[in-house]
């Protein structure tokens, strides 16, 4: 049985919500009912490895010398049919030429008229076609194609398909005019690959044809297994009775309903895909727009998401708005120890590594005739980071979505506030809370799970509630990427050899980022301890060394790294989860013994297996100072009081037979009093600008960030609320920002 979205689930629903509730017509609907109905056509044809496409053609895509020729044969053998390469069994059958002869006698443009009408022409069901090098760049023809077959994009190392041209005496291809090299045309051409495929099959370097076969055999497998990758709570335990796809949810069911119902978080019913080690030595020279394509294409399925469509998504999410180019850079602080620069997005912290993204992937999974008000949580960062990436969706997605950021009114610093509240835009709003992070994250968790208040939502405003806090599985996704993406760099900048291990060291509060870095090893990257730095709220570095979670008489202090100042830690319980091998009823008991009794102790089975892998340490305020202080008179760099809480701990706990990349999370812009009090800068009571400009004038690295100096220029004091730490204030707050967005 399969699972639509919450939408579904609700018993009554306003005319506002779903306008046209029918089930074979409702637009709503239609991506996830497309599923079911496809499923339902699958499991006729999915008895014999013959049947794998039924009536639909396989059609290799790719540029020339990728193989698709062969590669198609090889596929044609295996399911005993038809193999149709366009170059010789249409184009010169139809030409009575050779298509060399063709291009020379026609040239570039005409040539890709001809050859689109000649498949335009062409009809064929259940084979293997080869397509041309050049086919993807004739739309027309290329609909025509899509509308009966599977289209499988072999993509091939460039510095590959140049040596195969060679050896093919290959010194022209279609659109290649004098003074063009062949390098840069087969990178132009990729535009188009990206353009029109449905699967992608990542050949590494040296691959056979017969590996390049057998991966497109199981790339299409996936593609038509629509009910192959679930999503699963935390919390969930399933009966003896039941196989488990009973309370599965998709991926875009994740996404949209953030937090699972019975109050656990959503994790991949299944282990993260692995890459191979030739595949992962095939990303080290690729941009971090073309990692994150790849190894998110392995964590979404295109049922969810479409493969290009996705990779439109990446493109947009980590172009002009981040300030370097390299999206995530990692930079050799000294000795062992190497800097990742989470904080170029527009925001100036790791946040927009995932909230630049997550709103598409939000919009593109939710219905489109239901209103979404999205519940987040800040200690610091998240706040403008949401605000930001949510405000960058198009106008018609920004009249469907809101967001409200919640944060601790006195909990974080006096640049963050103004930024969170500066952040503010017609479909996002700031409220300031008389409490701590712990209380804001808390609470959005009880109105999540009081479906009396959301079932009213629903059915009085035709608003659904959903979360981009890192317990939404949409948000944490794609900080995979920059773990993996950092350790591909030192690879590239020559620091190690693929497969060489390094330790990771991260200032860690809601355990979400050290998780990603989890999962990045559990798709193939070779880290080998994974550090927890705690500032003096250091209930997580407690925990690791003793296993007991103990909330008892411990009071949050306010810290020069508000952002981890955090007692209670919800992504700890996915990898508690992941180490008790999904054990449900343990997560369900721990955790409701954590919210009763303030505290919880794993057995020391687990104790020892959670210590195999992770080390932790904490930081005082007078350490984080002087590190700031000692690491810019020694490297002339200026940390963060985040990343300098990393740095101690790195410094006490890493023994040095290995590199450690130290997550440096946020700009050291955000927290210009306490780098002024750091490095001894007497004119601490300066304004924010005059301050930057202070620190400006020191010539440090990393430059100042200039989108956050002009955060500090905006002269406007926008207006926001402040609420009481009271759960029917805050749901009274939701309500009447719920009136105001979408009534």
């Amino acid at each position: 049985m399969l699972h639509f979205n919450r939408c579904h689930h609700l018993k009554k629903i306003t005319q506002k919500c779903f306008s046209s509730i029918h089930v074979k017509t409702d637009k709503h609907a239609q991506r996830f009912l497309s599923r079911t109905f496809a499923l339902a056509e699958l499991r006729k044809s999915w008895y014999s490895t013959h049947s794998l496409v039924g009536d639909k053609n396989i059609i290799l895509m790719g540029p020339p010398g990728a193989g698709k020729t062969t590669v198609g044969r090889i596929i044609g053998q295996k399911l005993g049919c038809c193999v149709i390469d366009v170059d010789d069994d249409i184009l010169e059958k139809t030409w009575n030429m050779s298509v060399s002869e063709k291009l020379q006698d026609v040239g570039n443009e005409q040539f890709l008229e001809e050859e689109g009408k000649a498949v335009l022409n062409f009809s064929a069901s259940g084979s293997v076609i080869s397509l041309t090098g050049s086919n993807p760049m004739h739309d027309a023809s290329m609909w025509h194609l899509k509308k009966n077959g599977i289209i499988v994009y072999l993509d091939v190392p460039l510095l590959d398909l140049i040596h195969r041209l060679k050896l093919m005496k290959t010194d022209r291809i279609v659109g290649q005019n004098s003074g063009t090299s062949m390098k840069d045309l087969l990178k132009f051409r990729r535009q188009y690959y990206k353009k029109w495929y449905d699967a992608r099959v990542f050949c590494e370097s040296g691959a056979s044809p017969e590996e390049v076969a057998d991966k497109v055999l199981n790339a299409i497998k996936r593609y038509q297994d629509v009910d192959s990758e679930t999503f699963i709570s935390t919390r969930h335990v399933w009966p003896e009775e039941c196989e488990q796809k009973v309370s599965a949810k998709f991926f875009s069911e994740a996404v949209i309903e953030g937090l699972a119902s019975d109050g656990g978080l959503f994790v991949p019913a299944k282990e993260f895909p692995k890459l191979s080690c030739g595949e992962w030595k095939s990303l080290v020279g690729a941009t971090y727009v073309e990692r994150a394509q790849i190894l998110l294409e392995r964590c979404i399925h295109p049922a969810d998401i479409p493969a290009a469509r996705l990779g439109e998504m990446i493109e947009t999410a980590y172009g002009e708005n981040f300030a370097c180019s390299k999206i995530a850079p990692v930079r050799h602080l000294s000795g062992n120890q190497f800097i990742l620069e989470l904080f170029h997005g527009p925001t100036g912290s790791f946040k927009d590594l995932s909230l630049q993204l997550m709103p598409h992937i939000f919009a593109h999974c939710i219905p489109p005739s239901c209103n979404y008000m999205i519940l987040v949580a800040t200690s610091g960062d998240t706040g403008s980071a949401v605000l930001n990436g949510f405000s960058r969706l198009n106008k018609n997605d920004k009249q469907r979505i809101a967001v409200v950021a919640f944060f601790p009114e006195n909990g974080v610093s006096d640049f963050q506030k103004a930024q969170i509240i500066g952040s503010q835009r017609e479909n996002g709003w700031a409220v300031g809370v008389e409490s701590d992070f712990d209380f804001c994250q808390t609470a959005i968790k009880r109105i999540f799970n009081d479906s009396d208040f959301t079932g009213f939502l629903t059915v009085e405003y035709g608003t659904i509630l959903s979360s981009a806090n890192s317990i939404n599985w949409g948000r944490l996704l794609p900080q995979v990427v920059y773990h993996a993406s950092a350790y591909l760099d030192l690879v590239s900048q020559g620091f190690i050899s693929f497969g060489s291990p390094v330790d990771v060291c991260i200032p860690t509060g809601n355990f979400g980022n050290i998780l990603a870095a989890v999962y990045a090893k559990m798709m193939g990257i070779p880290i080998r301890k994974f550090i927890c730095a705690s500032n003096q709220n250091h209930v997580l570095t407690d925990f690791i060394k003793t296993g007991h979670y103990d909330l008892r008489e411990r009071k949050l202090a306010q810290t020069f790294s508000p952002s981890i100042d955090i007692l209670k830690s919800s992504n700890l319980e996915r990898h508690l989860h992941l180490m008790a091998n999904k054990d449900g009823q343990l997560m369900t008991e721990l955790f409701n013994r954590l919210e009763s009794q303030h505290h919880f102790q794993i057995e020391k089975a687990l104790v020892e297996k959670l210590q195999q892998d992770f080390v932790a340490d904490w930081c005082s305020e007078g350490e984080c100072l002087a590190a700031i202080n000692s690491t810019y008179n020694t490297s002339g760099y200026i940390l963060d009081p985040h990343t300098a809480v990393a740095k101690v701990v790195a410094d006490r706990v890493q023994d040095k037979t290995c590199p450690v990349i130290i997550s440096s999370t946020a700009h050291y812009s955000k927290f210009a009093p306490a780098i002024m009090q750091a490095l001894k800068i007497k004119e601490i009571n300066e304004t924010s600008s005059s301050q930057l400009y202070l620190l400006g004038s020191y010539n440090a690295l990393p430059p100042l960030h200039e989108a956050l100096l002009e955060r500090t220029k905006q002269q406007e004091k926008m207006e926001y609320q402040v609420c009481a730490a009271d759960m029917n204030v805050l749901k009274s707050h939701v309500e009447q920002l719920v009136q105001n967005q979408f009534i």
